[in-house]
């Protein structure tokens, strides 16, 4: 995290890897597009030549923006991010019941070893993410917070909180607690 381009991921922001392909991507179909244009209107030898010399400088694009990123220093990662981190659900307690239909639950974790942090980026870093609370395994809240507001019918919940990293995608090992409560309207 020392070097500049590390800092640059570490905000969200990608190097220049990115940048420099989206541009060769851009200049490769323009010079695509101009390459059939000058040969679909073949009425000099002059245009042929053009036509040609557009289509290798779009070939040439096109392979270096697969190449290029990779000698700047984008790799792509094979597996998932490990994390230390270590997370409890506080509230609610096991077994707690609720009242209310619904009952506004407010849900209160800790988070030990791992940072939350307030934005989502493809440059994966251990021990930074957010949290993703599941009830009954549905999806209800991604929160940059340890806290959370959820809405819970009358019946028997279970309530599961991960720790993910800041692409959404689950750390390895998996950062996860699950508690179950009750709601009695």
């Amino acid at each position: 995290m020392a070097d500049a381009a590390g800092m640059v991921g570490h905000v969200g922001i990608p190097g220049p890897g990115p940048f420099i392909a989206i541009g060769l991507v851009f200049a490769g179909t323009g010079a695509a597009f101009g390459a059939y244009w000058f040969f679909s209107n073949p009425s000099a030898v002059m245009r042929r030549a053009i036509a040609i010399s557009l289509g290798v400088v779009a070939f040439g694009c096109f392979g270096a923006a697969t190449v290029l990123p990779l000698f700047l220093g984008a790799r792509p990662s094979l597996g998932r991010p490990s994390s230390r981190a270590r997370l409890e659900i506080v509230s609610p307690g096991p077994g707690e019941v609720f009242r209310g239909d619904p009952s506004s639950v407010v849900v209160a974790l800790r988070l030990e070893g791992g940072t939350v942090v307030p934005f989502t980026s493809l440059r994966l870093v251990p021990n930074e993410g957010h949290i993703h609370l599941y009830l009954d395994g549905s999806l209800v809240s991604m929160t940059t917070g340890l806290e959370a507001r959820i809405a819970a019918l009358p019946g028997r919940h279970e309530l599961r909180a991960e720790f993910v990293a800041v692409d959404h995608g689950p750390f390895e090992p998996r950062v996860m607690v699950t508690v179950t409560f009750s709601v009695h309207g």
